[in-house]
């Protein structure tokens, strides 16, 4: 049975995680020197690499050919159990869903043993922000007196939500949002190993619709992957609800125009189309942000370019001639309103008409 893209694809080395450089950087030095900490906490977006992150650290601990630069070798009999998750000394827990006091006493009686045929066991707390308090003050037990050949592993997406006292008992790394750019990169590479035909404008929507999670990105281009023909923007936006670069940008471009009939016109077609108005008004609120920003400031083209693909920056720099600070911050304004009335309207495209028609119509 053939494995799901996000499994196929997922990064076997540390070189292989994208997007985290500093992570990766920091990592393959202490993998290098065999110096990891006893406890790690990750956090950062969905979809970013922190449980990939966490099993990478436990092959490389445990790997029994490390390669000179702290790579695990992804050869040797350890290894390939951990790949398979078969390693009875890699034990992951989700929190969502083991998030009481008895879960974490179970892991403090299993932490106790001493790992076999490994030099060490390795235990990887997903959305650890879901524990109870109690389990909590539990688990700061363990951390205050890690026993040896152990290394503790806590992911999160709500840093906030984890208590201080666990925070300061670990190594810290914060996984950042992935670039566009890298997704599509990504992305292109595996339609190209998959033999999946799907043109650039459908690719780089399959990757703006993971908002920043390769993985996100990874299973909706598997879902697409079933398509016999080739897989092009209009199958990509009635899968997933969104619109397309182009229809986006178009607006923009109207917009920055003041031509308030081709606007309403773009608008009340998206509708029509069934696509998901607020997350219309959010694409193109994110899209105009970008313009401004690039208007106002051109030394920001050197950090789109790395975010960004060809064609979205191209566009970009195009449509920033247009833009007049006055005007068009009124618009933004108006925009963000709207997208939060939108969200809780059983009548959403009036809140983003109204804004429309307020700014763009009076310019």
């Amino acid at each position: 049975m053939a494995q799901a893209f996000y499994r196929t694809y997922r990064p076997a080395t540390f070189e292989g995680l994208l997007g985290q450089d500093i992570v990766v950087t920091v990592l393959k030095e202490a993998s290098r020197r065999q110096s990891f900490a006893h406890a790690y906490l990750f956090s950062g977006p969905r979809g970013s690499g922190k449980t990939t992150t966490a099993r990478l650290i436990a092959k490389a601990a445990n790997c029994r050919n490390l390669s000179p630069d702290g790579e695990p070798c992804n050869e040797c009999d350890v290894c390939r159990e951990i790949n398979a998750g078969r390693n009875l000394n890699i034990i992951e827990i989700d929190a969502a869903s083991n998030r009481g006091i008895d879960e974490i006493r179970n892991l403090k009686e299993s932490v106790r043993t001493a790992p076999a045929g490994t030099p060490y066991k390795v235990f990887i707390i997903d959305e650890v922000h879901m524990l109870t308090t109690p389990a909590f003050n539990a688990l700061l037990k363990t951390l205050e007196e890690p026993p040896e050949r152990v290394i503790l592993i806590l992911a999160t997406t709500e840093l906030e939500k984890v208590p201080a006292t666990i925070i300061s008992r670990t190594q810290q790394f914060h996984f950042k949002r992935v670039p566009l750019k890298t997704i599509v990169e990504k992305l292109k590479n595996i339609s190209k190993a998959e033999q999946v035909a799907i043109d650039d404008e459908a690719l780089e929507l399959v990757a703006a619709s993971a908002e920043g999670s390769f993985r996100d990105a990874e299973s909706l281009l598997d879902q697409l992957a079933a398509l016999s023909k080739g897989i092009t923007t209009d199958d990509v936006e009635h899968l997933v609800g969104n619109v397309g670069f182009a229809t986006v940008s178009s607006c923009a471009e109207h917009i920055l125009r003041g031509d308030i009939d081709a606007v309403l016109t773009a608008v009340s077609q998206v509708a029509d189309e069934g696509h998901h108005l607020p997350a219309f008004a959010k694409d193109l609120l994110a899209f105009l942000r970008q313009v401004a920003v690039l208007a106002v400031s051109p030394d920001m083209e050197a950090q789109f370019s790395r975010e960004l693909t060809d064609n979205h920056l191209k566009t970009l720099k195009g449509l920033s001639r247009l833009f007049e600070p006055a005007k068009h911050l009124l618009v933004l304004k108006a925009l963000i309103e709207a997208y939060s009335q939108m969200r809780y309207s059983q009548f959403p495209i009036i809140p983003l008409e109204v804004a429309l028609i307020e700014t763009v119509k009076n310019k």
